[in-house]
């Protein structure tokens, strides 16, 4: 895998983590800065880092489903290992200028 295709793929990967909601919040898990890590292996499977904003997520089953379903539905996406971490913790300060904005932070 060349450099630019892994990058391609990452992008789309951004894309798709953009539709992905938890139920209680009106903003992209992406944006809420969930998302620690996006690795593209070179046999084009997908190690993912995520937190949730509370450990005791009562939506957490339906998020990780989404966000596995939705990256493997990809073209050329082979597996995604998704992995659940809570270090470093996650706050307010992670989120994008336009969740602040769009939760009434800012």
């Amino acid at each position: 895998m060349t450099q630019e295709e892994k990058i391609e793929i990452e992008e789309r990967i951004v894309d798709v983590l953009k539709t992905v909601y938890d139920p209680e919040i009106p903003v992209n898990i992406w944006d809420l800065g969930m998302i620690y890590k996006v690795d593209v292996k070179d046999d084009f499977s997908v190690d993912l880092d995520m937190t949730f904003t509370s450990p005791a997520c009562p939506a957490a089953d339906f998020i990780l489903d989404d966000v596995r379903t939705k990256i493997e539905s990809l073209d050329g996406i082979k597996g995604v290992n998704v992995n659940l971490v809570f270090e470093p913790e996650w706050d307010q300060s992670m989120m994008s200028e336009e969740a602040r904005v769009e939760l009434g932070f800012e």
